[in-house]
């Protein structure tokens, strides 16, 4: 989706953050300096120099304002932010795509009852607390799909995750307006040749966590962690929008595509 154009006299109010990298901290004060500083509730748009890490601390902290977040690299890995460049920033912003995600619902169920909840950006995933395998039970939608999964763990991603860790375990990379959610094991023992699955954004997960006891499991919603977990249900949550901004022709779509096609 396109930013709405702005004219040079109504260009975005920029709120700048950084992370605790002292170049993204000095990086930050320039920017202000040059720029000014504006408060949060005033802004149009959060300025997040850093990493990838650092744009999800800042989308997660600004989940009820769902104010805009424009990223620049500061960090040691960048997919989600743009380069740093602090000439025109506001006319740059204010010519930036912006793309739009959804989190993930993690509920989970200790054994004492009480359910512990998370949202996640990139994704929900549960591995396993010892050196023993976890067994999970795998339902969507109410129906159990895979009675007994043995594994290191398993994740359900977003979009925007399939990149991250969702990559790494070899799960499939979604495009962003695609309207589906990854299910990837992690190290999959048995059924070994399951890869995984692709599913609807509108599918619910549930993870029951056979043999708890013997096999503890902890649940994780991007970095807030649940240990020794029994059930685990994941949703994604469509009434909330979050917004991140990318450089006209370095969309995240563009990324997406780039990424597949890298040698």
């Amino acid at each position: 989706m396109r930013a709405i154009v702005t004219t040079s006299s109504h260009l975005p109010r920029l709120h700048f953050v950084a992370s605790d990298r002292p170049e993204a901290r000095d990086a930050c004060g320039h920017l202000q300096s040059r720029y000014g500083v504006v408060p949060l509730e005033e802004a149009d748009v959060i300025v997040a120099l850093g990493g990838d890490g650092f744009m999800l601390e800042t989308l997660h902290a600004n989940l009820k304002t769902q104010k805009p977040v424009y990223g620049m690299n500061w960090g040691s890995v960048g997919f989600l932010m743009n380069d740093y460049a602090d000439d025109d920033l506001p006319q740059r912003v204010a010519e930036a795509d912006r793309t739009i995600i959804h989190p993930l619902q993690m509920d989970a169920w200790v054994e004492s009852g009480q359910v512990h909840s998370g949202l996640a950006i990139n994704e929900v995933s549960l591995l396993r607390q010892t050196r023993q395998t976890a067994k999970l039970r795998v339902s969507v939608n109410d129906k159990v799909r895979l009675p007994e999964l043995t594994c290191d763990g398993c994740l359900v991603a977003t979009p925007a995750g399939s990149t991250a860790y969702n990559l790494s375990a070899h799960g499939p990379i979604i495009p962003l307006d695609a309207p589906s959610l990854a299910l990837t094991p992690i190290s999959a023992f048995r059924p070994r040749r399951w890869r995984g699955a692709l599913l609807s954004h509108t599918a619910t997960v549930r993870f029951d966590v056979l043999e708890a006891g013997k096999r503890p499991v902890s649940a994780t919603a991007d970095n807030f962690e649940v240990r020794h977990v029994h059930r685990v249900d994941v949703r994604e949550r469509r009434d909330i929008s979050l917004t991140m901004m990318f450089d006209a022709g370095r969309t995240y779509e563009e990324r997406v595509l780039a990424e597949q096609f890298e040698g």
